[in-house]
């Protein structure tokens, strides 16, 4: 078996755009949330309601919140989680350049998590699964509208990301082995993203110079070279 000399003569410890578009995404996410609680507090408005723990990668983000009393003297400070993930990655030959650059689709998936614990209020009785899923349903509103803002139209990363699209909202059951969970209510947003990913490029060999230059001839008036070729 012949084993092939390495070529790259660099070291390949870039972050690919796929990791930057999920941190960027997180990092929006949390930007936008402290600005809202604070607008919130300046209109008189419980700022609680527009705060989200943000997470990246994980695969149980509730794991430190299972010890949640049954019951809240304040709803409003229970918990709302978002997570998000990277979920696949797509290439496109035609608008790729096979050398340089690569045309991409990602899908990120961002999980909105809200807990509630049932409640009596004066109308009767509140299930806390109910209350659960009715606040995923403003956490769900409220990435969805920080992400989707014109001023995010490429992630903050113009000309990397190409475009940016939300292609569903899906609500879903958190693990049935978690104790807590029917007092979550969770939804999935699916945000697609393209963007161009960069691989790394053949460094150029310098050339040995050569010399030229034009002369004429005498006679005819006839153009030509010459040149010095180092030996």
């Amino acid at each position: 078996m012949n084993v092939s000399a390495p070529l790259i003569d660099q070291l390949i410890d870039k972050t690919d755009t796929f990791e930057r578009v999920r941190d960027e995404i997180a990092a929006i996410l949390l930007a936008e949330t402290t600005n809202q609680k604070a607008l919130a507090m300046a209109a008189g408005k419980p700022a609680n309601e527009w705060a989200l723990n943000i997470y990246t990668e994980r695969s149980d983000p509730w794991n430190e919140y299972l010890d949640l009393p049954e019951t809240l003297e304040n709803p409003d400070e229970a918990p709302r989680v978002v997570n998000v993930w990277f979920n696949g990655l797509t290439f496109d030959m035609t608008g790729s350049n096979v050398v340089e650059s690569q045309k991409a689709t990602a899908i990120y998936h961002v999980d909105c998590y809200a807990y509630a614990a049932s409640a009596d209020a004066t109308l009767g009785h509140v299930p806390g699964d109910q209350a659960a899923n009715m606040r995923a349903h403003r956490t769900v509103r409220l990435v969805r509208n920080i992400l989707m803002a014109a001023t995010y139209t490429y992630l903050g990363m113009r000309g990397v990301v190409v475009r940016r699209w939300i292609n569903a909202i899906d609500a879903f059951q958190p693990s049935a082995n978690d104790r807590l969970a029917q007092s979550i209510g969770a939804a999935r947003i699916s945000l697609q993203v393209e963007f161009s990913e960069f691989s790394p490029q053949v460094t150029g060999v310098p050339l040995e110079l050569i010399s030229t230059s034009v002369k004429r001839n005498g006679h005819t008036g006839q153009i030509y070279f010459t040149a010095n070729y180092p030996h």
